[in-house]
């Protein structure tokens, strides 16, 4: 089967995107439906609910570093930014979608594994995260991961990051468990929470809304390398093209800029462009 599915200039306009690339990076707009681009439509699945990283904004925009590095491959794969058809990849579904052919290939804060590599392929890595904590920009009790011991740690229901500091570096740690990270952040602002766990790329994007600028900051913790790929299917031809793309991204310097766009207000201390094919244990 072709990775890569058209569509016929027949099809009714749902939206449209815009891409524009500045100094700065990437403006995004894009609906998650087949749309009229005359040309050959591509499908990309990605993060709805990550500011920094896959936000779906209200006004139907796509906002977020992998939205900006899955528009720089389909621009390097021969599509313009109407041919994308953004698809949510909720961290459950992801390999669902790329076996049922649902998608081209997914960008979604996707850490590359054995067990995932099973049963996808992944181009990349193209961004080391670390698994990290967020705390009060006021907050000086916090300066190592075993001072989590007594305080009240927050992540997502069904998250094993919080666990996994329970278990490994702060056992007296009392977790916490939300919904969402935004509710984590509230309870942070509030004072009803010490620190909020997951991977600081992701700590990042939050904390470097609007809303919360200067109010939070990273602990710089590196508790867990997180390797993110590009997922496609086992055996696609992809692959091998969007190792390209990513390699030319990063040599023209687009990589860096939109690092800078979507994590820089945090003060994101990121790690460089991981080299190809390099999986950091």
């Amino acid at each position: 089967m072709n990775p890569l599915r058209t569509s016929k200039a027949t099809v009714a306009v749902a939206a449209a995107v815009v891409l524009s690339f500045t100094s700065a990076g990437f403006a995004h707009g894009a609906a998650d439906a087949p749309r009229d681009h005359g040309g050959d439509e591509i499908t990309i699945g990605i993060k709805y609910d990550q500011p920094g990283i896959g936000l779906k904004t209200p006004d139907g925009t796509y906002t977020g570093f992998d939205v900006d590095v899955a528009t720089y491959i389909a621009k390097q794969l021969g599509h313009d930014p109407s041919d994308i058809v953004w698809k949510e990849a909720k961290s459950a579904d992801r390999e669902t979608l790329l076996q049922r052919g649902d998608v081209d290939f997914i960008a979604a804060s996707y850490s590359i594994n054995d067990k995932r590599a099973e049963k996808v392929d992944f181009a990349g890595p193209y961004l080391l995260a670390h698994q990290d904590v967020l705390i009060r920009a006021d907050d000086d009790s916090i300066k190592e991961p075993s001072d989590l011991n007594n305080k009240k740690l927050c992540s997502v229901t069904g998250s094993t990051s919080a666990q996994n500091v329970k278990d490994k570096i702060a056992p007296d740690a009392q977790l916490q468990e939300y919904g969402g990270y935004s509710e984590c952040l509230t309870g942070l602002e509030n004072g009803v929470i010490d620190a909020v766990t997951t991977d600081d790329s992701i700590l990042a994007g939050y904390a470097a809304q609007p809303e919360f600028k200067g109010k939070f900051k990273l602990g710089g913790f590196e508790m867990s390398n997180e390797n993110y790929g590009i997922g496609v299917q086992k055996g696609s031809e992809l692959k091998a093209k969007i190792n390209t793309a990513l390699e030319k991204m990063v040599a023209d310097g687009s990589w860096e800029a939109a690092v800078k766009k979507n994590f820089g207000p945090a003060g994101y201390q990121n790690e460089p462009a991981p080299q190809i094919g390099v999986v950091v244990k």
